[in-house]
C-alpha cells in the first residue's frame, strides 16, 4: 500500500518537473520596447504675430511612428505654471503638429511630449520670438535653482518671537 501511495505522488511530480523544464526552455526575455527617437522640426527662431508650427517627428527602433501620443507644451521664460498643452496630429510619416502664435517678444520654450509603445520621451527647446530683450530673460534652470534654495533656506527656521510665543501659550492651555 505505502509503495503505490509513493508511486502516486512520485510520478506526478516527476512529470511536473519535466513540464517545468520544457516551458521554461520555450519561455524567451520580453523585450523592452526602445525609447522612441524625437527629433523637434520646430524652428529655434520665429516672428510675432504669426502662426507657428510645432513639429516633431518620431522614430522608434528606425521606423515612423504613426500611432504615438505627442503633446507640446509652450510657456514664456520664468512662467513654467503659466504653460499651455497642446495636442500634436499625425501629418504623415511621423510628423506630429500643432499650432500655436507668440504675441509678443520673448523666449520661449517647448517640450515635445511624446509617448510610443508605452515608452515617453520630452525633449525640448527654446524658441525665440521677435526681438527679446535677452537680459530681462531668466533662464529656465536659473530659476528653478534659486526658488528652491528660498524653500529651503527658509523651510521649518521661522524663530520669530511670536511664533515662539504662540507656543508657549499653547503648552500653557494644556496645563490648564
Amino acid at each position: 500500500m505505502k509503495k503505490w501511495l509513493l508511486a502516486l505522488v512520485a510520478v506526478p511530480a516527476l512529470l511536473v518537473g519535466c513540464g517545468d523544464k520544457k516551458e521554461s526552455a520555450d519561455l524567451k526575455e520580453p523585450e523592452m520596447p526602445q525609447i522612441p527617437e524625437v527629433e523637434i522640426l520646430t524652428p529655434k527662431e520665429v516672428a510675432i504675430n504669426e502662426t507657428i508650427e510645432l513639429a516633431a517627428h518620431v522614430e522608434q527602433g528606425g521606423e515612423n511612428v504613426d500611432d504615438a501620443i505627442v503633446q507640446f507644451e509652450v510657456w514664456e521664460s520664468g512662467k513654467r505654471d503659466e504653460s499651455k498643452m497642446m495636442d500634436g496630429k499625425l501629418e504623415k510619416d511621423g510628423v506630429y503638429k500643432a499650432t500655436t502664435t507668440f504675441d509678443h517678444d520673448g523666449v520661449y520654450y517647448m517640450f515635445a511630449h511624446t509617448t510610443a509603445n508605452g515608452v515617453h520621451n520630452m525633449p525640448k527647446q527654446q524658441i525665440t520670438a521677435g526681438k527679446p530683450d535677452m537680459t530681462k530673460v531668466l533662464p529656465e534652470d536659473e530659476k528653478a535653482s534659486n526658488s528652491m534654495d528660498d524653500n529651503m533656506m527658509n523651510h521649518g527656521n521661522d524663530t520669530s518671537d511670536d511664533a515662539e510665543h504662540g507656543d508657549h501659550e499653547k503648552n500653557e492651555e494644556n496645563h490648564h
